[in-house]
């Protein structure tokens, strides 16, 4: 599968890799494909990976990755061209800028918003509730944690499931994405856990079932 990854940040940079791994053509979409941070991603990632403009890396792939700031998100999908029947991955939180809460929940959600920025394409919240490292590892004593995702089309979410797996991850159905409301509250807690609790990033959230 064509996965264009739009930001090389340490989440877009770590999902690459895991999806290049797989046998994924994994595209690095960036604004400027030859800068440090984007070539760093693609070595990295190996022979499976290579770096274009974010518009380029879109329009050629079959899934887009949204792996940019919560603020930079709606500006980046509408710059980005048609993206007509494609699977959207927003990974986005929308943070305030002291990371202290949400600037957006309960009646709406970044998912939501970026599905509205996104026109046609088909959008699916995912990889928001936990942090690179845990991305970069999912198992924990020699399990899988659990991994969400929300969103209208059956389809993509069949695809975005496949994609949480060949992570490391066990997917979780968490239904429609007006559930996104749901899931980036819960990356807010787990970054409290992190940092306000002073746990660290080695904690995460998995589902046990009796």
């Amino acid at each position: 599968m064509k996965i264009a990854v739009i930001g090389v940040g340490n989440v877009g940079s770590v999902l690459g890799k895991a999806w290049a791994a797989k046998g994924h053509e994994v595209l690095y979409g960036a604004r400027d494909p030859k800068s440090q941070k984007a070539q760093a991603a693609v070595k990295n990632s190996g022979a499976n990976a290579r770096a274009d403009t974010a518009k380029n890396a879109a329009e050629s792939a079959e899934v887009i990755v949204l792996a940019v700031p919560f603020g930079e998100a709606e500006k980046v999908v509408r710059e980005l061209g048609s993206l007509k029947g494609k699977v959207l991955l927003d990974v986005t939180n929308p943070l305030t800028a002291d990371f202290s809460g949400l600037s957006v929940g309960h009646t709406d959600s970044a998912g939501e918003k970026v599905a509205r920025a996104a026109k046609d394409a088909r959008v699916v919240k995912v990889f928001n509730s936990t942090g690179a490292g845990n991305m970069a590892n999912p198992i924990y004593k020699g399990s899988p944690l659990t991994m969400a995702y929300a969103g209208d089309d059956a389809e993509a979410k069949k695809v975005v499931a496949k994609l949480v797996a060949d992570v490391g991850f066990e997917p979780l159905d968490a239904g429609p994405l007006k559930n996104a409301r749901l899931l980036e509250p819960l990356a807010m807690l787990w970054i409290y856990l992190v940092y306000g609790a002073g746990l660290g990033p080695d904690v995460a959230f998995t589902l046990v079932k009796r």
